[in-house]
Parts: structure tokens; C-alpha cells; sequence
């Protein structure tokens, strides 16, 4: 049922009571009536009012330099699922450098929202970004909608960490240019099904770099990528909560392209180390090539393996994760990534290379979960910490096994902290995540589930 009937059908229902009770009683059925104003217009929507079982896949350019970004609509390509939730469509995490919010266009309700990040924002943060203005590719997925639509896309403010509006455009679902062609005919592999999809986290699992032949690998690689998942908390728990897929990618070549060494391979998802200039940072620059690789396939998560051992890979929030198919730490950077891309998680580091200058505002608090700059602790894990825990907290072994407050985080070794003195979200011989994040991914995923 529409809000506003919901709202009429309850007025009556006050309005019933009013007749009976004196003004001050009269007062309070007012006041309820309000409440539940307020109570409905912030509610989540229901599905079935504004969406299909569809999803809608939108194609944007995001361009420009360090001081300044422009967003362009490519196309919108109409594709066959909606794996998402049908219950939880309005964002209440407030992560992401950016968000998109879909309205009614009738009524102007907010009907759909998520926050995001993109490889071009982290571009933003490099020094090349002050030198020369680029562009980058970002797909993002909505329900597809019943009726007209507007679409707006917002950015996060450095000075104030608020979202302000860049870019908008309406979608008319009956547009005959929105595209219908299947883009691909890949294999999607089950290797994991335990249910309906708006009721599961579905990972997707793409195939980088394998060729026809090495597909069985891929197959060994996907099914062994999901016993890391759920070899650690809280996955290993919450396992009957997910489905997992693996799509069968076919390239040319094997491998990924290493430009440090003028290697280049010619695969699937254009993927590649050395980016921006890091040599472990391994991704897949055109967003785009990604998710068209994902068309025939429900997909909550995507998680790109990269048919290499050399140690690399990266994890970008409601984008994609990547990384290595082989290696010592293969099990370790996954799930950290995973942890960036599903969960929104921060890097609990800071003293290794990265390519970022001056990422975190020390006068505003992180959005992610597990980052703190004390600027509002209440709104992060101060919960969890003991009256008998000093805040910050000393990076003394003392402390192990604490949460805590301990300075060192996020790239930076002063004026960011993080919970634990170690996590997987820190470290590769971390003995798994900390209570903070553990906290975090049962939020997400129940998010999805529930």
C-alpha cells in the first residue's frame, strides 16, 4: 500500500478516537498521529510499490582532478535480477564517498539509497590528481523501477563529511534506448546456495586472467576462496546467510598485466599491478568491463580473483574486491578486502606504501566503522571500551586482546585510531578480525538478510 494511503487509513483510524476523548486526550492522538508521520515517511518502502524483480544497471563517467569532479550518464542497461534486499532499500550505514538516492518522481519520496566508493575517488587522493584531469568508469545497480524516476548522486564534503548533490537525471523505466542485449554467455557456477536471493548476501566470484583451459582451476580457486570465508568470524558463523557464485570469465591470456615490467596481458576484466604507481596495488581500472561480466548472475558482492601469485590486490566499498589467486597470503588478503568492499571496513595501518596524501580529515570524524578520530567516538565502538581502558589507548601488549583506542590507523601514525592493537584489517598474522569489525560485518550482513 502507498504512504499516503497507509497515512489516510490511520488518520481515520485517529480520527475515530478523537470523537471520543476530550482536547487533551485529542492532543496526544495528534501527537501520535505525527509520530507516525515521521514514523512512515523514514520508514523503508515497499518493494513492490516502486520496483520490478528487475535490476537496473546505470553506466556513469566520473571525471576531473583533485579539486573538482564532474559525472556523466553513459547508458542504462536493464538486467534480469534484483539479488539485493526487498526489505532494507534505504542506506543506514552512511559509509561511502559518495551515494546514490533514487526518488519518486511523483511525490519526490526517497524510494532507494546506497553509499559507495570508487577507484576514481581514491585517484583524487594521489599526487598525479593535482597534475592532470582523468576519467573513470563506475556502474552502479538499482531496482528497477515501475514508473519515472529521479536519480540523484551525491559526494562527501572533505571540510564537513556531509553529502552534497553533483550530479542527477531522471530514468523512464518505458525508455525503449535503456539496453536489453546480453552481454555475455558465461558459465555462473553454484558453489554455494543456501536460499532466495533478497534473503542472502550473494558473492560473486569472477574469473581474471584464465583461459578456456585453466576454467577447472578457476572452478578449485572460487570454491577454495570460499572455504577462507568462512574459515574466520564472523562468516563461519553466519555461512546459511550467503549464496556464492562463480562466473567463468574467459581470457585471452594468463595473468594480469605487471606495467612496471612492461608485461602486458590481454584478459577479461583489464586488470593490473602498479596502480597508481604502487607496485602491490593490483586492480581493474574500467569499472564497467567488471560488472558486465556479472550481467547473468545475482550479485550483492563482487570479488574479482586474479590468476597470479604474486602478492597484490585491492577492495573498494560496493565496488569490487580483487586480489591474488595464489600465495602465501592469499587466504589473508582476501578476506581483507572482501572486508573493505562488503563491510566498508578501513585500513587499520599506517606504515606501509600507499599512493594517498592527506586522505582523512583529522578535524571530522571517518566514516568507516573501524577508524576513529575522536572527533565524535560516541558515534563508533566508545560502547565497547572498558571505564578501565585509557583512551587513547597505549600501543603496549598490555593491552592485547582489549578494544581500545589506539593511535595509528588509516594511513597515518598520528590522529587516527583503531580498536584493536591488531586485526585482520591491520595485519596478515593477525589471528582474525576484531570485535569492531566483527561487530561491523554482522550489521552488513544482516543488513542484507534480514
Amino acid at each position: 500500500m502507498p504512504l499516503l494511503l497507509r497515512l489516510i487509513q490511520e488518520f481515520k483510524e485517529f480520527s475515530h478516537l478523537i470523537n471520543k476523548f476530550n482536547m487533551r486526550r485529542t492532543l496526544i492522538i495528534i501527537s501520535l498521529f505525527l509520530f507516525s508521520f515521521v514514523k512512515y515517511s523514514n520508514a523503508q518502502v515497499l518493494f513492490e510499490d516502486y520496483f520490478t524483480p528487475e535490476r537496473l544497471r546505470i553506466d556513469l563517467v566520473f571525471a576531473g582532478n583533485n579539486e573538482y569532479q564532474k559525472i556523466f550518464l553513459e547508458e542504462l542497461h536493464a538486467e534480469k535480477e534484483w539479488a539485493g534486499s526487498k526489505k532494507n532499500l534505504i542506506d543506514t550505514f552512511g559509509y561511502g564517498e559518495n551515494l546514490i538516492e533514487v526518488y519518486s518522481y511523483e511525490g519526490n519520496n526517497l524510494i532507494y539509497s546506497k553509499g559507495f566508493c570508487s577507484l576514481f575517488e581514491e585517484w583524487r587522493d594521489t599526487p598525479e590528481s593535482k597534475e592532470v584531469e582523468m576519467a573513470f568508469t563506475n556502474s552502479l545497480w538499482i531496482p528497477f523501477p515501475k514508473e519515472k524516476v529521479k536519480v540523484v548522486i551525491s559526494e562527501r564534503n572533505f571540510e564537513d563529511e556531509k553529502f552534497a548533490k553533483i550530479f542527477s537525471f531522471n530514468v523512464d523505466p518505458d525508455d525503449k534506448s535503456i539496453k536489453r542485449d546480453i552481454e555475455n554467455d558465461f558459465t555462473v557456477t553454484s558453489i554455494l546456495n543456501n536460499g532466495a536471493s533478497e534473503n542472502k548476501v550473494d558473492i560473486v566470484f569472477v574469473a581474471e586472467g584464465y583461459t578456456r583451459d585453466e576454467m577447472a582451476k578457476f572452478r578449485s580457486d572460487a570454491a577454495r576462496f570460499a572455504g577462507y570465508l568462512f574459515e574466520i568470524e564472523p562468516y563461519k558463523s553466519r555461512k546459511s546467510d550467503f549464496n556464492i557464485w562463480a562466473v567463468e570469465s574467459i581470457s585471452v591470456d594468463s595473468g594480469t598485466d605487471y606495467p612496471q615490467q612492461g608485461i602486458w596481458k590481454n584478459t577479461i576484466a583489464g586488470s593490473n599491478f602498479y596502480t597508481f604507481k604502487t607496485d602491490r596495488y593490483l586492480t581493474a581500472p574500467d569499472h564497467k568491463k567488471v560488472v558486465q561480466l556479472v550481467t547473468n548472475a545475482p550479485c550483492d558482492a563482487i570479488y574479482v580473483i586474479v590468476n597470479v601469485n604474486k602478492y597484490g590486490g585491492g577492495g573498494i566499498y560496493n565496488y569490487y574486491g580483487l586480489s591474488m589467486s595464489e600465495g602465501k597470503y592469499a587466504a589473508e588478503v582476501f578476506v581483507h578486502e572482501f572486508g573493505h568492499s562488503f563491510a566498508g571496513l578501513g585500513d587499520e595501518y599506517y606504515n606501509s606504501d600507499v599512493a594517498y596524501q592527506d586522505m582523512y580529515n583529522l578535524k571530522t570524524e571517518p566514516w568507516e566503522p573501524n577508524l576513529t578520530t575522536l572527533v565524535q567516538f560516541e558515534l563508533k565502538w566508545k560502547k565497547f571500551v572498558s571505564d578501565l581502558t585509557p583512551v587513547p589507548t597505549p600501543n603496549d601488549i598490555k593491552y592485547k586482546g582489549l578494544i581500545g583506542v589506539f593511535e595509528g590507523g588509516g594511513y597515518s601514525c598520528k590522529g587516527i585510531y583503531r580498536p584493536f592493537i591488531d586485526c585482520r584489517m591491520k595485519t596478515n598474522t593477525a589471528e582474525g578480525f576484531c570485535p569492531v569489525c566483527v561487530d561491523a560485518i554482522n550489521r552488513m550482513i544482516d543488513y542484507y538478510c534480514k
